[in-house]
């Protein structure tokens, strides 16, 4: 008879994904191994490995729920402030899994690493039909990538330098998300309307 799940299991699994997604930012996902992933959780590999069959199968974990987390942000802020707002507050608490979503991907087999390439592509989209319900006289086929990458561009990187539990850097990612929100509308406001067409 097959062994049941603890009651803590799925717990346990989440702190492990906790503890890896520190541990890769640390070190770098190559360079960490089960030994030190087992160290950092507190346990033995032998018990790692009753939860997760590979070092790469807790990647995949970890960036699927963390992609799954940022879908759901954005089909349910579908305004592009309120999206902006959402995504910078998750940013400042998931830092170490940002870090292995733009870091890591590549080190997934090619089916695991589709998904959470195609994960991060249904991000990008549902990013640029908010751009797009904005502005709808403002983009087009030609500059929807363009725009988008630039809205991306202004928040994905906020972990390398926003910092505000640090003494003397002052503004919050809640502050952060309002200057970037500025920033974007009125500097796509400045774009000229697109002809209609015919």
């Amino acid at each position: 008879m097959a062994r049941t799940q603890a009651s803590d299991h799925q717990l346990q699994r989440d702190e492990i994904l906790e503890r890896a997604a520190q541990a890769f930012a640390s070190h770098s996902y190559p360079g960490t191994s089960m030994s030190l992933l087992a160290q950092a959780c507190g346990t033995s590999k032998a018990r790692l490995y009753h939860y997760y069959v590979s070092k790469e199968a807790i990647l995949f974990d970890l960036l699927d729920r963390y992609t799954k987390v940022l879908i759901h942000l954005a089909e349910t802020h579908i305004e592009l402030t309120e999206l902006i707002a959402a995504f910078l507050a998750e940013y400042e608490h998931s830092q170490t899994r940002h870090i292995a979503l733009l870091n890591d991907v590549k080190f997934l087999e090619e089916p695991q690493r589709l998904l959470i390439l195609d994960a991060q592509r249904n991000i990008v989209n549902l990013f640029a039909l908010a751009i797009q319900r904005r502005f709808p006289q403002r983009t087009d086929a030609q500059n929807r990538s363009a725009i988008t990458m630039l809205l991306f561009g202004m928040i994905n990187w906020t972990f390398t330098w926003l910092k505000p539990q640090q003494e003397g850097d002052q503004m919050s990612y809640a502050d952060f998300a309002v200057l970037v929100t500025r920033i974007f509308i009125h500097g796509m406001e400045g774009l000229p309307e697109l002809p209609a067409a015919d």
